[in-house]
């Protein structure tokens, strides 16, 4: 092994991609996730990223006999696995092909226009990282791929092979606080094309000096899939939708495994438990703004040092939460 890639990767279900794996997940912050969603019989609750069904199939059980799930996920394979894993569950759960960033919309297409709560476990999955032909991994050799849904949009490799030595370094160093961005933007316009996972990770270890744990790749993967994927737009767009579609008292809970993410979440969270975001020197409110939010979580909560040493993949996540206030005149 090359050292901790799902630390800048994402979320945390340890498991091999096949049905008869479905049993070994460990979905991340478990137990942190249903209390803060604060989970009751007959509530109804939106997994936004539904990935094998780990938090979705928890939620499910603490909400019996009558909660309802809505299971999003912009991966097909995902919502494919989940299916297989929730169909126990029947009609209380839903599943659906969507990114998050229609999260408003799509629930309302499936009746849950207004809900109790709302995960989002942000980031790609271990079964998405075990799957060498999606190419999110430099631990196996795979096509330089990296799409939630490989049917939309462009691949890591169109990027990688089709950006000017500039945009990749703005892309690198934006998404993956990398450093040594221009370095490694110069190396990939020298060397292209580069069409495979392998490659481009022994590229990025020729150019930047490995120290530590950490493989000298693991900023530039991470970089490229959020580039790929527009996950931070995504998430800008759906936050405010998971506070929209939940009922007052109903609960936001948010996931993330890196930083850009969690200050995106983190500043959401304080911007809407605000009454007036104008500039202090201005003596009187201008812009009417109100109150959405109450933040439950003062400090992002961590996993328990025995989650980490029973899934060492848990180690980077942090976990939000904020509740739903009532609407004000």
């Amino acid at each position: 092994m090359w050292g901790s890639e799902v630390e800048a990767q994402g979320k945390s279900e340890a498991a091999e991609p096949s049905e008869e794996g479905m049993g070994g997940h460990a979905p991340v912050l478990l137990e942190e996730v249903l209390q803060y969603l604060a989970v009751a019989p007959g509530g109804r609750y939106i997994d936004a990223t539904v990935g094998a069904g780990g938090h979705a199939a928890a939620i499910l059980e603490a909400s019996a006999p009558d909660g309802r799930l809505l299971g999003l996920d912009a991966d097909p394979e995902a919502v494919s696995l989940s299916r297989k894993r929730l169909a126990q569950w029947g009609d209380r759960c839903v599943l659906a092909v969507a990114n998050f960033r229609h999260l408003a919309r799509v629930a309302a297409e499936h009746g849950f226009g207004e809900v109790d709560g709302v995960l989002l476990d942000l980031g790609v999955s271990s079964v998405q990282l075990a799957s060498p032909k999606r190419g999110f991994s430099f631990q196996s050799e795979g096509p330089l791929d990296m799409r939630f849904d490989p049917r939309q949009g462009p691949s890591a490799a169109d990027l990688v092979n089709c950006l000017s030595e500039e945009e990749l370094a703005e892309v690198l160093w934006r998404y993956g606080e990398e450093r040594a961005a221009r370095r490694i933007a110069r190396a990939i316009v020298a060397r292209r094309p580069i069409t495979c996972t392998r490659e481009l990770a022994e590229l990025v270890a020729e150019v930047v000096p490995r120290t530590g744990k950490i493989h000298p790749a693991t900023r530039t993967f991470q970089a490229l899939r959020i580039a790929v994927n527009d996950e931070l737009a995504a998430l800008t767009e759906a936050l405010p939708q998971a506070v929209q579609v939940c009922r007052p008292g109903g609960r936001v809970v948010v996931i993330s495994f890196h930083s850009l993410e969690d200050r995106l979440v983190k500043r959401f969270f304080l911007r809407e438990a605000r009454d007036c975001l104008c500039p202090p020197e201005l003596p009187v409110c201008q812009c009417g703004h109100k109150a959405t939010l109450r933040v439950l979580t003062a400090k992002p909560v961590r996993p328990r040092p025995e989650e980490v040493r029973a899934n060492p993949r848990s180690r980077s996540a942090r976990l939000r939460a904020a509740e739903r206030l009532p609407s004000r005149a």
